[in-house]
């Protein structure tokens, strides 16, 4: 079954580290097939990037993203450009400090998750991607909870692992969090 899946947000956010800790997870870890295709514009930090990863359990005959199912905007610039490329009942995670009040398209799921404030609790804002990776886990089960913590464990730099491990695990309890408030009785 083929997933498809942009990241999009700003330069320094991680969201080409994301990216890649996503496909790394479902080729390496889980035995798929896994393109990952980044773009990002001439600036270090702050300019617009974005990270498509096409997942596969076939050959990926079309490395590139027709319309994604999951979108994971963590900048009002990346929802702006992004948001309208959406598949009908796709989902759609969202920083909920950096993205302002929304239009939720038609047919949409739209879960807004504070992974800036998560991360910057644990002490350190760099990891707001790692979040989100726990909350894209928890909520789409894109890809197997425990191959992704171990793809966010191998890719992230030595030493920082603990704080890393701490991160995925707080978005996800978050992402798990919207779950069960979403459906009653879950």
């Amino acid at each position: 079954m083929r997933k498809e899946i942009r990241f999009g947000g700003f330069g320094g956010q991680g969201i080409i580290s994301a990216g890649n800790i996503t496909g790394k997870a479902a080729s390496i870890f889980e035995d798929k097939n896994a393109v990952l295709i980044q773009s990002y514009g001439p600036e270090a930090r702050g300019g617009a990037c974005s990270a498509d990863v096409v997942i596969e359990d076939e050959k990926i005959d079309y490395p590139q993203i027709k319309v994604p199912e999951i979108l994971i905007l963590m900048s009002q610039e990346a929802y702006e450009k992004y948001s309208g490329e959406i598949k009908d009942g796709g989902i759609m995670l969202l920083e909920k400090d950096l993205v302002e009040e929304v239009e939720q398209p038609g047919g949409v799921k739209q879960y807004k998750v504070p992974a800036t404030k998560i991360a910057e609790d644990l002490g350190h804002k760099i990891v707001a991607n790692v979040v989100m990776l726990g909350a894209l886990v928890a909520i789409t089960e894109a890809v197997d909870r425990a191959k992704m913590k171990e793809s966010v464990l191998s890719s992230v730099p030595e030493g920082t692992e603990d704080l890393n491990e701490r991160a995925f695990e707080s978005g996800y309890e978050y992402g798990s969090k919207l779950i069960k408030e979403e459906v009653p009785g879950r």
